[in-house]
């Protein structure tokens, strides 16, 4: 069915069952970011791939409201769909239930499927149309009856990992989450979201495409803990191992009939995390305390056995990016080397690493002008081949057993421009003053973004995603509370917690720049004016030198640089063999 079809198909659907205005939310039951095959609606039902974005319906219009990350991408992929791209002004809001206001009704009714919409996006679309007489119904799913072929939930086994990996047991997490619903005065709560279910339960799985995550619900109530998982996902011994850790195994599809019985005076549930179909089947006379979940903000500050497993993954990721970025050189002008070519090499050099898992997320490979679409996916027909000339953008990242990577690089092919080396300059001394941030304790992620965007401020440049976000131990590449970005969060960084910097500069239609390490956060100082903190760089790769400007750089810009490569040819040197260490102390010698 082509997507024409399938958009008039929906509209049939909404006619029939008296519906003015349809939304379909990128998401599934655990507001997940990536999803499973089954949750891929809005790809499904309009061709666009993003993993942000909201489709909206009406007899005479269908949208696809994304941000400026996907602009480009939306354009060409709605083409002949029958949906056109709305470019939202601020990131993560609804601003297509504000259009729906301005062009519905009194007594008309919008739908969506509670399943695929969390708590707070349900909340907004009610608290704007609701007032103006416009009905909401959050409990119809339109695509189900349509959608001929449509994946099962997968079937992938899932699997215990041990302490000795995490640092802490399953008992201790669950046992500090209920510390925190005592103070709280709750006693039960309901856990929607994958990655906090594997880092309470040390479980992990292959359910969701480069997020090592098992399809799940956890409820903690009183002394009784249920995991609600797919019959047959666990072996016998790790059924027994959660047993007697004081978790019982039930049935996937019992959840949300034991959110429908529960008995409690107050649950806590996560309204950004759970989806508005748990939230809207707690009855009536349980008190819902809506606060984010406990195990987000204790999983985001590693221990130092995850810390110490993070900085050994960190050695193997740098291994295999050197080979990778040799080999590219080595091979460009061959004629053979494509966006999708080298990726697939990448992960072919990544896997060759003992404990790899998956790649943390799909290679971003941008060739030129492919470089400035921050979230760019090579495809048959964009695939673009590699010419010794130009800048060549690479945002990747592995999931191994001991450490989640996510790193970003720009090298050049050859036949560089003057603008392209001022602009390289520009977003590498942003990475340099975040990295090299000193601040108080207490700093929330908007003051380190400023400080990392400050000298590409003071060029008239900008860039339009965040400057960093939480990253998992092996877990999602993407996780929080933390962020360093402009928005007014009200989350500190903490001791522990590992972020990317990851400042940028695109030119659309030329080239991207875009360089990323990852960080530690860690207190430094302590004195009569407080406690202070900084970080501690942990990706291991070389940054292009050949590429700097180095009269734009302060000298403690060239310091900064200098030392970093000579460490990494410190750290990745014993690993290479006699061809790789020469080529990599030719790339890491001070300039």
């Amino acid at each position: 069915m082509k997507y024409i079809e399938k958009l008039a198909s929906i509209r049939q659907e909404m006619k029939e069952k008296g519906v003015d205005a349809y939304i379909i939310p990128s998401s599934d039951p655990h507001i997940s970011e990536y999803l499973p095959d089954r949750y891929k609606c809005i790809a499904w039902t309009s061709g666009f791939t993003g993993s942000a974005g909201t489709l909206a319906i009406t007899q005479d219009f269908a949208g696809l409201w994304t941000d400026s990350r996907y602009f480009v991408q939306a354009a060409e992929q709605l083409e002949g769909t029958g949906f056109e791209l709305v470019k939202l002004q601020v990131q993560g809001r609804a601003e297509y239930a504000t259009w729906l206001a301005k062009n519905l009704e009194k007594g008309n009714t919008v739908a969506f499927d509670g399943n695929l919409a969390s708590v707070a996006v349900a909340q907004a679309v009610k608290n704007e149309l609701e007032p103006l007489g416009i009905n909401v119904n959050g409990h119809l799913d339109l695509l189900d009856p349509i959608w001929e072929g449509r994946p099962d939930l997968p079937k992938d086994k899932a699997y215990l990992i041990d302490e000795k990996t995490t640092g802490q047991s399953t008992t201790d997490k669950i046992a500090a989450i209920k510390n925190i619903l005592k103070d709280k005065r709750t006693d039960t709560h309901f856990v929607s979201s994958l990655d906090d279910l594997a880092w309470i339960l040390n479980i992990r799985g292959n359910d969701v495409n480069c997020n090592p995550v098992v399809l799940g619900f956890l409820m903690i109530q009183g002394d009784k803990n249920t995991l609600f998982i797919q019959d047959g996902k666990l072996s016998a011994a790790d059924i027994a191992t959660l047993n007697a850790a004081g978790v019982e195994v039930a049935d996937y599809s019992k959840a949300f009939d034991a959110v429908k019985g529960i008995y409690a005076e107050r649950i806590l549930l996560d309204p950004k995390r759970t989806c508005f179909a748990i939230y809207d089947s707690v009855p009536e006379g349980v008190k819902i305390v809506e606060d984010m979940n406990p195990s987000t903000a204790l999983k985001a500050i590693k221990n130092e056995v995850e810390i110490e497993h993070t900085r050994n993954a960190m050695v193997k990721d740098g291994v295999a990016l050197t080979k990778f970025f040799k080999w590219v050189e080595e091979n460009v002008s061959s004629g053979n080397l494509s966006e999708i070519s080298i990726a697939e090499k990448l992960q072919e050099l990544r896997a060759s690493s003992e404990g790899f898992v998956d790649i943390s997320f799909d290679t971003i490979a941008g060739y030129r002008e492919h470089g400035a679409l921050p979230h760019y996916k090579a495809t048959d027909s964009s695939n673009s081949t590699l010419k010794p000339e130009g800048l060549l953008l690479v945002d990747s990242g592995g999931q191994y057993t001991d450490g989640t990577t996510d790193i970003t690089r720009v090298i050049s092919l050859g036949k560089i421009t003057a603008e392209e080396k001022k602009d390289y300059t520009i977003v590498l001394k942003g990475t340099i003053e975040g990295s090299q941030a000193v601040f108080p304790k207490g700093t929330k992620g908007y003051s380190i973004d400023a400080i990392t965007r400050r000298p590409i401020w003071e060029t008239f440049r900008n860039y339009g995603h965040g400057t960093g976000h939480g990253v998992g131990f092996f877990l999602n590449v993407h996780e929080g509370p933390q962020v360093f970005n402009m928005a007014a969060i009200d989350i500190p960084v903490e001791e522990g917690m590992i972020t990317s910097i990851e400042p940028g500069l695109y030119r659309e239609g030329e080239y991207g720049i875009r360089i990323e390490n990852l960080v530690l956060s860690k207190v430094v100082e302590s004195n009569q004016f407080g406690e202070f903190m900084d970080f501690e760089t942990l990706t291991i790769c070389y940054i292009a030198t050949d590429l700097v400007d180095k009269s734009l750089l302060d000298n403690k810009h060239v310091d900064w640089l200098n030392n970093y490569n000579a460490w990494v040819f410190e750290k990745l040197s014993p690993k290479l063999d006699e061809s790789e260490k020469a080529w990599l102390k030719e790339k890491t010698k001070a300039i």
